[in-house]
């Protein structure tokens, strides 16, 4: 069995989206938080790289992307509200 770099970036990005939820369980990592959000969206982007050079699935893909479009948006959210506490008007 040959393993391509699309192959581990997809391994990587399983581990690295489950080592989220599991810190988040185990209470190590908030879910507003900017870690989490960088470990989801690094995770769905390396699973997205397997998918897209390896076997193509789209019903993975369309998940891999919406799970990227939540973490953007949840650090996108997490950035303004960190700003509006430092600079409340």
């Amino acid at each position: 069995m040959n393993f391509h770099w699309h192959d581990w970036a997809g391994y990587v990005g399983v581990a690295l989206v489950l080592l989220a939820y599991l810190l988040l369980q185990e209470r190590k990592l908030q879910g507003h938080g900017l870690v989490y959000q960088l470990m989801n969206t690094a995770g769905a982007i390396g699973v997205m790289l397997s998918l897209l050079f390896g076997n193509f699935n789209m019903a993975a893909f369309l998940m891999q992307l919406a799970w990227l479009l939540i973490g953007i948006y949840g650090m996108v959210r997490g950035a303004r509200s960190r700003r509006q506490s430092r600079h409340p008007h």
